[in-house]
This record gives structure tokens, sequence and C-alpha cells, in this order.
């Protein structure tokens, strides 16, 4: 499954939501929208984004993170570490080897790892490009 599909699927089964309803709605088939949800299908368009937005009439932080998550939804990844440290290489190979092995709390603790570089990447980028008070409002 994908942080898309299950995000998809939980909002229907939390608005009491049939799937052939939705697909209907989506102009999709059944088919097509059980395999998104179950993580089968890649990164969803962004007409069906739009169209899964409007059906639950999602809107503002709700939308944002939503489409966040499908832009990390594709359950087939290509990892490109051609210019960086051989330990990225390593780190991707044995991920996609080994992923499936990965215990709910061993991704947990590797998602945290990855949250806090992203974190501190983003304290690298305001540091570099700093806004005056007056430019913050």
């Amino acid at each position: 499954m994908t942080p898309f599909g299950e995000r998809v699927r939980q909002l229907r089964r939390e608005r009491g939501r049939m799937l052939k309803d939705m697909a209907a709605h989506l102009g999709v088939s059944s088919a097509y929208l059980s395999a998104l949800e179950r993580g089968e299908r890649g990164k969803p368009t962004w007409t069906l984004i739009q169209g899964v937005l409007q059906y639950f009439h999602i809107i503002w932080d709700e939308a944002d993170e939503l489409t966040r998550l499908s832009d990390l939804s594709d359950p087939r990844v290509r990892i490109d570490t051609a210019n960086t440290d051989p330990k990225a290489t390593l780190l991707a190979n044995r991920l996609a080897r080994e992923i499936r092995t990965l215990t709910p709390e061993e991704l947990e603790a590797l998602l945290a790892v990855l949250d806090r570089a992203q974190e501190r990447e983003r304290g690298a980028v305001i540091e570099e490009h700093p806004l005056s008070r007056s430019e913050m409002g």
C-alpha cells in the first residue's frame, strides 16, 4: 500500500463511501481504484488527485497533505546515486534488497532519520536566504 492509497482508503471508510461509487464519480473502474489504494498502481495523475479532493470536499492543509502523499506514492522507486558518497549507493541498494524484511518500528526509525535530515536542510536554506523582519510581515 502507498501513503496516498492508504489515506484515500482511510478517507473513504471514515466517510462511509463505497469503492464503486467513488470510482464512478472519478470516472475510473473499481478495479483501478482498488489497485491504487493497494499500491499496485503508480503515482496518481493530477486529474485524479483533484477528483479525490473534490469528492471528499477537501481543502487547504488537508489538500496539500494529500497532494504531498501522492508525490511520495510511486511504488516502483528509482534512486539515482551518481555523484554521491559511495555509502549512498550502498544504502540505496541494501534498502531495495532488504526493505521487505524491515519491521514497522525499523521503518519508523529510518523515516525519523530522513525527517531530521530534511529539517536540517530546510534550516540551511533558511539561513542562506534569511528574510528581514519587514519581509516576514
